[in-house]
């Protein structure tokens, strides 16, 4: 018998799909999202009283407020991701099914899936949100985001890759669109990204390529619509955000910009900047997953409506937690910021609440509690504004971040291979996983997407083309009639 014979080759009409879900006698309670409201949703249920379905595209949680370390080399992926089986390994009713979600029958209390239908007692959607390109196809089809972990290795890889590039070249315009970075968006992740890729050019690439001058190379622009960085923090934090990326980092931020194009070789600006590069890292907003189905379901902002309960208006048995919730309130008149402490405040009550309304007690009204928010900019910086109105920064106030977002990390593993790594960082000046393990072809990828981008403009213009020719007709018969 060959050591290797021929595969069976599967499709859709001879694949089995099933989920192979077993009916336990309890209700049903199906969860489509592993991000953070989902992980406290199932923490705080009475798991002895339910069987608990989790979906996700993905086997496993990602912390994303530490992506962009993973995207700059700061952390390794398993230092922020955590397999969802082994979160729950101890809960005997708790299944994990990796799929993505077609539809929701609500009459029939169904998920369609990609592996399935799967029928649900309760239906909680806690899907996050995607990036929100503003209708700009020639970016979303040429930027990078960074909201999953394959964005952020690819990003690093293409970094990486361009310096390898850049010291094989002897053009300067070249090297410089090999070498420039342009992110968008002033918030809290594109502070943070800038801050990173300003230490990288500080204290490690020179030293990894001492052949190339980073005082005329490697400019990083944070480019930012509103008047401000941090629009959702104090004024004071983005003014001390601003004053240390620029003189600690020599970033050069701009305010009251937009990026009009993007071509994958040169970003033009509103104020008329051209800027040569090949990387561009989006990082401007978001927009809640909206999933197909639930027709009587009311959305804001690609979020959807639901009531003091988490429960989607219009639906007894279906809820929404998280960044694709929108809940108004006296203090959130558009809804709660979206945010992780939002997330896993509203899955911790929730948790408990369909615990208490399946033992026939009333539910509890969610009431949000603001912690504050903190962003870094970089070794020894970062800015917090905590409630009461306390603001401050600097060394203190990076240390508080460091030690919120490792005990917001989901196991203790996690938190140690973290720590070892910043410490080992701090005081090494280095970042030890400079590494193209998965080489990312970008050139490639750009091709494919400008054909993309031509072949949907193409069917646009004959779309066009079709809907004008009647009223042509009709035009040149009314010439001839009369």
């Amino acid at each position: 018998m060959p050591v290797i014979e021929t595969p069976v080759q599967y499709t859709d009409e001879t694949r089995h799909l099933a989920t192979q879900l077993p009916d336990i006698g309890k209700p049903r309670i199906v969860i489509v999202g592993g991000g953070f409201a989902g992980i406290q949703l199932v923490k705080n249920l009475q798991m002895r009283d339910v069987q608990v379905v989790m979906l996700d595209r993905h086997n496993y949680h990602t912390f994303q407020p530490l992506l962009y370390q993973v995207a700059t080399a700061g952390l390794e992926p398993d230092s922020i991701a955590g397999p969802l089986r082994k979160i729950f390994d101890d809960e005997e009713n708790f299944f994990f099914r990796m799929a993505s979600v077609d539809s929701i029958d609500a009459e029939e209390n169904m998920v369609n899936t990609n592996i399935g239908p799967i029928h649900y007692d309760y239906l909680v959607i806690a899907t996050g949100t995607k990036t929100n390109y503003f209708g700009n196809k020639s970016i979303e089809e040429l930027a990078f985001p960074l909201k999953q972990v394959p964005q952020a290795l690819n990003l690093r890889s293409h970094f990486l890759q361009n310096f390898e590039r850049a010291v094989t070249s002897d053009n300067e315009e070249e090297i410089d669109r090999l070498t420039n970075f342009v992110i968008v968006g002033g918030g809290p992740t594109g502070v943070e990204l800038a801050g990173a890729l300003g230490e990288l050019k500080a204290h490690v690439l020179p030293r990894d390529y001492p052949e190339l001058d980073f005082d005329a190379h490697m400019h990083i622009h944070l480019v930012e619509g509103l008047e401000r960085l941090l629009p959702t923090m104090s004024e004071k934090a983005g003014s001390r955000a601003q004053k240390d990326l620029e003189e600690r980092f020599k970033v050069s931020v701009k305010l009251k910009t937009m990026v009009q194009d993007f071509d994958g070789y040169q970003v033009k600006l509103s104020n008329g900047e051209i800027i040569h590069t090949e990387t561009l890292i989006w990082a401007a907003g978001v927009s809640g997953i909206i999933l197909p189905g639930l027709e009587k379901a009311k959305t804001e902002r690609s979020r959807y409506v639901v009531d003091q309960f988490n429960r989607i208006v219009g639906y007894d048995n279906v809820f929404a937690v998280g960044d694709v919730a929108s809940m108004a309130s006296k203090e959130f008149p558009g809804g709660h910021p979206q945010v992780a402490t939002v997330a896993m405040q509203q899955g911790e009550l929730l948790g408990k609440n369909i615990s208490r309304h399946l033992k026939g007690k009333s539910m509890k009204t969610f009431r949000y509690l603001d912690k504050g928010y903190m962003a870094t900019i970089g070794r020894n910086r970062a800015v917090a504004d905590l409630p009461g109105k306390i603001r401050f920064g600097g060394f203190i106030a990076w240390i508080i971040w460091m030690f919120v977002h490792l005990m917001y990390l989901v196991s203790f593993r996690q938190k140690l291979i973290t720590l070892g790594n910043w410490i080992w960082n701090y005081f090494t000046y280095d970042r030890g996983t400079r590494l193209i393990i998965r080489p990312f072809d970008y050139r490639s990828a750009i091709n494919r997407k400008w054909d993309n981008l031509k072949k949907e403009k193409a069917q646009e213009d004959v779309q066009a083309t079709h809907n004008e020719k009647p009223k042509e007709s009709v035009s040149q018969e009314g010439k001839m009639q009369n």
